[in-house]
């Protein structure tokens, strides 16, 4: 737990075999979007959404993202983590933030901001959050389906992370969810 109260929070999903996107970015495996299948199924995505007040992007997702119409994240403060120069368009200047931060930095800055629970998407940018200890929980879709290769979700770690099963959910189309908290 962040000694100001923040909480952090993964809602991400994989592959059978760990990957969260492949080697070139690309998410095309994912199931259906609500506009491709009259029966889509958020898998409790819009709950979770509605769970927390800020998001934390790296800046690859964030580049990906900031093409989906609508913006996902309307009225919440997002902050992209980047070293990079990145463009952020006039329409979402009031609400992004770009910062080439540290993950004890950035609670801090959303902290101070009132925000008490945040999203944390991208693959980097959730395992630097990891090792810095300020991941509370983790809800994890597997996709049935193996890509070889790709992003991996998890890399090299320090130290152990021990988590605490909460639930898992199957459907029907083979996905299944589990949420684990940080232990």
């Amino acid at each position: 737990m962040t000694e100001v109260g923040l909480t952090c929070r993964v809602f991400i999903a994989t592959s059978l075999d760990g990957f969260i996107a492949r080697s070139n970015g690309a998410l095309d495996w994912l199931p259906q979007t609500p506009e491709d299948s009259p029966d889509f199924t958020d898998y409790g995505y819009q709950a979770f959404m509605n769970s927390v007040d800020g998001v934390v992007l790296g800046r690859n997702t964030y580049e990906l993202v900031k093409s989906f119409q609508p913006w996902p994240y309307a009225n919440r403060p997002v902050v992209v983590l980047s070293h990079h120069s990145c463009n952020v368009p006039a329409a979402l200047r009031s609400t992004v933030t770009v910062m080439a931060a540290e993950p004890e930095q950035v609670v801090d800055y959303l902290s101070n901001q009132g925000i008490r629970s945040v999203y944390i998407d991208g693959g980097q940018t959730i395992q630097q959050f990891l090792r810095a200890g300020l991941i509370q929980d983790l809800i994890i879709s597997r996709i049935p389906i193996l890509l070889g290769e790709g992003i991996p979700l998890f890399g090299p770690l320090t130290t152990d992370i021990p988590l605490v099963h909460q639930y898992t959910r199957s459907y029907d189309n083979g996905l299944v969810q589990s949420h684990y908290q940080v232990g």
